[in-house]
């Protein structure tokens, strides 16, 4: 495994988009659902008890305690909450210098404690996915000391404890389908009633829902081959292997994304995997050369391992072929598949793949382990042991062998840490819904019991003549809870009664913002209905002319039977299911405060819920994105001209060198000239000190010539 920093990087900036997404969905929703004339409101959740805070925190650990002394009632405080860590996720999301182990401490308390009393609204696996995320984002995140310092202790250990998570993600969400023992995953058909009875889908969905039968079945053993296969690849010693994971499972979440609304779960999805990449994939995305130089070693075993990865991808079409039975038809030009194993070859298939699964990963944290060896990798290591060892309860709850032979002491850790969301259990899209027609509620309304209108929704399908929307990363939790009451009777939704009454009310600041933003959309807001009722049908989407037009409508519907009787403020059987569920208020309300912060608090509500809410989130994104995006142009600029200056200098160095060259050179050539001025002469001195001798000599000779003669 190479280096992670970079995924690492991106993992939390991903993160922390998600965190932001999340508190500021809630956020707008918060007076509508839990509001002191919400339709759960959660102050029922906090009961004045007379134990002391310490207990409280105990029995249900959140900052919702500390609200009283604030001077703030519960809905004021989850406002605060959830206001804070929108603003503290934004800051995140947009300074590198926050990103830090302690600030996402502080967003999973956040979360976790609007998570406690959120109730059936907040009870979606993607709310215990971000706070599973975000705990590991703890163990993840590097630790600045200080902040100033450059210095910041983190390690490799624990990101591969979100690998391990995406691994139970995709996992059991495939191998669900098929031990639920829903006829349309075994028989390949439900992806033919997915796109039109998903919670809220998206335009393109119509579209997808059009495609041919055999594609649709070839999409479902995609989806298998995806979620049960293709996972094992994530802990395989290959890089390639990782990275063609990579692509599948992001391939897989983009497409959910296009047909679906399901808020940040596919963002947070694809942010888990990130964890299968290395620093030097992303610097080739980015375009930044690396280094490559290998040895004849190395270069051998890349062959080797081009020659498994062949093979491997050689085996896994093999078995997708034979256990789907996909056979070509050339005439009909399409592809025939179906399933070829039994229920009992599947589970002896899991029987025999969910120990060495937990072996594989417990073998490579093992590797890791020794590859440190002071105390705080020790420490961190330590921690990501612990967090696998208590995910091995949730994950083997497929599989009763595997579950039934874990350590009991692992099972006494996981009871005393589940009600913080630690780990959990997941299997999406476990049974497909709705293969009739997906079954939808309607509310009626009127004033005189003959005139009755429908209350539309803002998201959830209701007018036929309305093009689904797109409103992801929003979660709009009304609408999804819609969906699910019309999937069997009023009175396992006890919150539908209460909804009802908060509409006879005729509560406009808070019910009503979660049905429609703009009033004048709302039937009734002038007066309240003075009776309501509720009718469950029958949605399909439209189909497509006979000519290859378009219809005018997108959906049809036909009538199925009523859903709740009519009723009125004061009725009996109202009344009835009030109480019988708990959701009548006993005790008086208490006098809000008129403080700043309540003030405050009220004042920038009531600015931030005009706006719709997707449109909100994606205003605080931009914003960040672009803050990000000038920060990064500015550190380029500024490394762009340190490189010039250096360049500049490194020119002058040289410009320097090449000048002292020279004038050396020039001083040897003076040297030399000075020395041959004073060798020639030198030559002159000694050539005339000779003909001067030489005179002396002819002198001498010629004085005895003449003293010869005369003698």
């Amino acid at each position: 495994m190479g280096d992670v920093r970079l995924p690492r990087h991106m993992f939390l900036w991903c993160l922390s988009a998600i965190y932001m997404f999340a508190f500021a969905s809630l956020y707008v929703q918060i007076p509508g659902l839990y509001g002191n004339e919400g339709v759960l409101p959660a102050r029922w959740q906090l009961r004045v008890s007379g134990k002391s805070v310490v207990e409280q925190l105990k029995d249900s650990p959140t900052l919702l305690w500390f609200g009283p002394r604030l001077g703030l009632d519960t809905q004021q405080c989850m406002e605060l909450l959830s206001l804070t860590g929108a603003l503290l996720s934004l800051m995140t999301l947009a300074l590198p210098v926050l990103r830090d182990c302690r600030v996402f401490l502080v967003l999973w308390i956040l979360y976790l404690s609007l998570y406690q009393v959120g109730q059936v609204f907040l009870y979606f696996q993607w709310d215990n996915l971000l706070l599973e995320t975000g705990f590991l984002a703890i163990l993840i995140a590097p630790m600045k000391m200080p902040w100033s310092s450059k210095v910041r202790l983190h390690d490799s250990v624990t990101f591969w404890l979100a690998r391990w998570l995406l691994f139970r993600l995709m996992f059991v969400s495939g191998v669900v389908k098929l031990t639920s023992r829903c006829p349309t995953w075994w028989g390949l058909t439900a992806l033919t009633y997915h796109y039109e009875t998903q919670c809220i889908p998206t335009p393109l969905a119509w579209f997808a829902h059009q495609l041919p039968v055999w594609l649709q079945k070839l999409s479902v053993v995609g989806t298998f081959v995806i979620e049960i296969a293709v996972p094992f690849m994530f802990f395989s010693p290959i890089r390639r292997h990782r990275l063609a994971a990579f692509y599948m499972q992001v391939l897989l979440q983009v497409l959910i994304i296009l047909s679906g609304n399901y808020n940040f779960f596919n963002i947070l999805t694809i942010t888990l995997c990130l964890s299968l990449l290395d620093d030097q994939h992303v610097n080739f995305w980015l375009r930044r050369p690396t280094p490559k130089t290998k040895t004849s070693l190395q270069t051998l075993l890349s062959r080797l391992a081009v020659m498994l990865e062949i093979g491997t991808y050689a085996l896994l079409g093999y078995w997708t072929v034979k256990y789907f039975d996909l056979q070509v038809d050339w005439e009909n030009k399409s592809v025939s598949s179906k399933t070829a194993f039994m229920y009992f070859e599947f589970n002896g298939f899991l029987k025999t793949v969910t120990v060495p699964s937990i072996w594989i990963v417990m073998w490579v944290i093992g590797v890791l382990w020794r590859l440190w060896s002071t105390i705080q990798w020790a420490v961190m290591a330590a921690a990501t042991v612990s967090m696998f060892a208590i995910s091995l309860v949730p994950y083997t709850y497929f599989e009763y062998d595997a579950h039934s032979n874990l350590w009991p002491g692992v099972r006494t850790a996981f009871e005393l840490t589940d009600r913080y969301q630690l780990v959990n259990s997941y299997g999406l899209f476990r049974r497909m819904t709705g293969i009739g027609g997906r079954p939808e509620v309607v509310i009626e309304g009127s004033m005189d019991r003959n005139t009755w209108t429908e209350i539309e929704f803002m998201y959830k399908p209701g007018n036929m003549s309305t093009a689904p929307p797109v409103v992801a990363p929003h979660q709009p939790r009304l609408d999804w809870q819609m969906w699910f009451a019309a999937l069997g009777p009023h009175t396992q939704s006890p919150w539908f009664s209460s909804l009802l009454h908060r509409l006879l009310q005729g509560k406009q600041d808070a019910v009503i913002r979660l049905i429609q933003t703009d009033e004048s959309q709302y039937p009734f807001s002038k007066q309240p209905p003075a009776y309501l009722r509720a009718h469950r049908y029958k949605y399909r989407f439209s189909e497509p002319k006979e000519d290859g037009s378009y219809p005018q409508r997108w959906w049809r519907r036909v009538y199925v039977e009523e859903f709740y009787p009519m009723v009125h403020l004061g009725d009996s059987y109202l009344e009835q299911m009030l109480v019988q569920h708990g959701l009548k208020d006993k005790a008086p309300l208490r006098r809000s405060s008129n403080a700043w912060l309540p003030r405050l608090l009220h004042h920038v509500g009531e600015h931030a819920r005009e706006m719709p809410a997707p449109l909100l989130l994606w205003t605080l994104f931009s914003s960040a994105a672009t803050v990000c995006l000038l920060n990064s142009l500015r550190s380029h600029a500024h490394q762009h001209q340190h490189e010039s200056l250096q360049n500049k200098h490194a020119d002058k160095q040289a410009t320097g060198e090449t000048r002292s060259s020279v004038a050396q050179e020039d001083e040897k050539k003076h040297e030399e000239e000075d020395a041959k001025d004073d060798a020639e002469e030198d030559g002159k001195e000694q050539e005339e000190d000779a003909t001067a001798e030489e005179e002396q000599e002819g002198e001498i000779e010629e004085e005895v010539d003449s003293l010869r003669k005369r003698k």
